[in-house]
């Protein structure tokens, strides 16, 4: 039998990020996201920034995973990841919260020497009590500095010299694998668990190696594995899925993970009224998907940060809808950051949750909340849904065929 530590048990309220200041990554030279949501949706024309935002997750997340040095030559190093014309590091900080404890910043900048990444700066901070003073309890450059250790640092707690092997490495990364950094190892387990989905359809289709796996992969190439491992350990969930699926999808019966003689992994789908399943290779493209991000969106032990890149891929308009509310149920035990082009998919959000993108006359990106647009509010509070009002020209921002996708006119006013 497989391994049921990840058993679902009682929910506890999941870390959470707020913020995000990115500088000098692409065209994002400086950009901030402030109050993000459980649920967060980037919109705008083609090339206005989306898939960068959503890189700058998958970059840090690389970072932890496989190390900068991968992370960056992966990337075209500093040529192509620093934005043009720009001098200084690329920026990357978030501010997130954990439960029981105060807001936590952690800050990294990277730069390059000799055409090799190193870390210019890493830090963590925070406040203790309402009135003190905010301070690191971990301080790197190119891999000297020091930290706190401990459950709760105190600004006055002393500060141990931790030298790393090498100026690449994430700090972060490194003190979080021991145990008297518990506050660094919750955010490196944080971090190392996200699950930023470069998803194909065409990668499902194939037989993997037979056995069960807990998690699907970025590229979903694992679909059977976690079909076979849920069947295995939550039937219950994935007799969910299938009820779920059954709703979206006409015809659809259930899917089936069945282990072949040679070793492989049989992904089926049975379809009524016909008595024998088709083989997933032939299924079509919008069932695959949609059977991707369910099971991704129910997982029992869901990662703490989901980012989907352009759901409406392969599925019908009336899917959306119904679609968007099942990342916002998601939600409520991770965070989702998802990027689309669909007004189907925006018209179940609400306007705190989308976020406008758009390039300025210099060709850098820029960032607006729906919410924080003239009149938006009021359109919502009437009855108007998200999307309509989006195609319909009233964010004033964001149209590829308008002003280049820039602002007219202060939408702020």
């Amino acid at each position: 039998m497989p391994n049921s530590n990840r058993a679902e048990t009682k929910p506890k309220r999941p870390a959470r990020i707020t913020y995000l200041r990115v500088e000098n990554f692409r065209a994002l030279k400086s950009i901030e996201l402030k109050n993000i949501t459980p649920l967060t949706v980037l919109l705008g024309p083609n090339g206005s920034g989306k898939s960068t935002i959503f890189d700058v997750f998958a970059f840090l997340s690389e970072c932890f995973e496989g190390g900068l040095r991968r992370a960056w030559d992966r990337r075209g190093r500093g040529r192509e990841l620093k934005t043009r014309g720009s001098e200084g590091p690329i920026v990357i900080e978030i501010k997130y919260t954990e439960p029981g404890y105060p807001i936590i910043t952690y800050h990294l900048a990277v730069d390059e020497k000799s055409g090799a990444p190193v870390v210019a700066e890493e830090w963590l901070k925070w406040r203790r009590g309402g009135t003190g003073q905010p301070f690191r309890f971990l301080d790197y450059k190119e891999g000297i500095g020091r930290a706190i250790s401990g459950q709760s640092p105190e600004i006055d707690d002393t500060r141990v010299d931790i030298p790393l092997k090498s100026p690449d490495l994430i700090a972060v990364n490194a003190l979080g694998q021991f145990a008297e950094h518990p506050r660094v190892a919750a955010l490196r387990d944080f971090i190392t668990g996200w699950h930023v989905s470069y998803f194909s359809v065409d990668n499902t289709r194939g037989q993997p190696e037979a056995g069960p796996q807990e998690r699907m992969s970025r590229t979903g190439d694992n679909l059977a594995n976690v079909i076979q491992y849920l069947s295995e350990v939550h039937p219950d969930r994935l007799e969910k899925i299938f009820q779920v699926l059954r709703k979206r999808v006409p015809r659809i019966e259930k899917v089936m993970a069945e282990a072949m003689p040679d070793g492989r992994l049989l992904l089926t789908i049975k379809d009524a009224p016909f008595e024998n399943p088709v083989l997933s290779r032939f299924a079509s493209d919008g069932t695959l998907k949609m059977l991707a991000y369910l099971v991704l969106l129910y997982d029992p032990a869901p990662p703490p940060f989901i980012g989907i890149e352009e759901p409406e891929n392969f599925l019908h308009p009336r899917l959306l809808y119904g679609l968007a509310e099942e990342c916002r149920a998601a939600a409520e035990k991770g965070q989702l950051l998802v990027t689309t082009h669909s007004p189907f998919f925006l018209n179940a959000l609400q306007p705190k949750e989308a976020r406008v993108l758009y390039r300025d006359e210099g060709g850098y990106t820029q960032v607006a909340t729906a919410g924080d647009i003239t009149g938006i509010n009021e359109f919502m509070s009437e009855g108007a849904l998200l999307g309509d009002l989006w195609l319909e020209g009233h964010f004033g921002v964001g149209d590829p065929l308008v002003n280049q996708g820039a602002p007219k006119r202060d939408i702020f006013s």
